[in-house]
């Protein structure tokens, strides 16, 4: 078996995620104590009891997420010996993969995340820019159509998901114009993320990432932008910087892990979203998700018995 471990992005928080882990598990309250003391506020109440509003904030999303995946996996690193070929997130999920793989200490990247964030947010004006899951094209198609249609404003893919699902972004007038041409629906984000709108935090992040605390990964980490695998402490900063202008490549990404041999994916984290883009990515490849104590149990048992 070739393990790949997977982490998930923005648009996985729900009230009451992490819950099953706080009721069982000694290292999640202890996990969430950590992420409360670096924020400076009650993380863990936010993630428990919401409102789903305030959880759903880029700046509160970002930490939550993230803590929740560091959580499952210093539950199954408890239960089993792992050695994954590679480790990917979608996204922010990269931020929970370089923690996982010991490159950046999980204290300061909820730091780095919640800034993260808070930069994405205030990029652009709410209203401004817009976001969009576009079905069925293929991207070829859509990027010319993105081209056509953009008429000197933004908009271009943001995301290639899986074969036949992308998502776009950009200016909203221009997001709606490419939506007027083709079968997709207009997603419930505040900000064009991953869009050249983004460069504002792209440029804010720079200072911030330069400063963070890097190690060498002890697994190669598969980037979301080019799809390169890294382990150098030395190149984690300007990968994220670019990640946040540049579209996320998970498709070729998923695809580039299999290519070194990974045939099981383990998701950790909140959700089952990444495992529903894999299948339709390769339906060869199996995908286990921890995101409860039932499930820990289950993928433990199907992949490390």
């Amino acid at each position: 078996m070739g393990l790949g471990l997977i982490f998930p992005g923005q648009g996985s928080q729900q009230v009451g995620m992490g819950g099953d882990f706080l009721a069982n598990h000694a290292v999640a309250k202890q996990t969430f104590e950590e992420a409360n003391d670096a924020l400076g506020f009650d993380l863990r109440k936010l993630c428990q009891e919401g409102p789903e509003d305030e959880l759903t904030l880029t700046f509160n999303a970002q930490p939550a997420i993230l803590t929740v995946s560091t959580i499952a996996y210093r539950l199954l690193s408890d239960r089993a010996e792992v050695k994954p070929i590679a480790m990917a997130g979608h996204s922010l999920g990269e931020y929970s993969a370089l923690v996982a793989a010991g490159a950046l200490p999980f204290a300061e990247a909820v730091r780095i995340v919640n800034q993260r964030g808070k930069f994405m947010q205030e990029a652009t004006p709410v209203g401004v820019g817009a976001m969009a899951a576009i079905l069925g094209m293929e991207a070829a198609e859509l990027e010319q159509l993105c081209q056509d249609e953009a008429q000197g404003e933004v908009v271009a893919p943001a995301n290639y998901n899986t074969p036949g699902q992308i998502v776009i972004s950009g200016d909203s007038a221009a997001v709606l114009r490419v939506l007027e041409k083709c079968k997709g629906k207009q997603l419930p984000v505040s900000a064009p993320f991953h869009s050249s709108l983004m460069a504002p935090a792209a440029e804010q992040m720079k200072a911030v990432l330069e400063g963070a605390n890097f190690s060498n990964a002890i697994s190669p980490i598969c980037t979301n932008t080019d799809n390169s695998f890294l382990t150098e402490a030395s190149a984690f900063a300007a990968n994220l910087v670019r990640q946040i202008t540049s579209p996320v490549r998970w498709d070729t990404g998923v695809q580039a892990m299999a290519a070194k041999g990974i045939d099981q994916f383990v998701e950790l984290g909140h959700g089952k979203v990444l495992a529903g883009m894999n299948k339709r990515i390769d339906k060869a490849l199996a995908t286990q998700n921890i995101f409860d104590e039932n499930s820990l149990g289950e993928t433990v048992k199907a992949c490390f018995e």
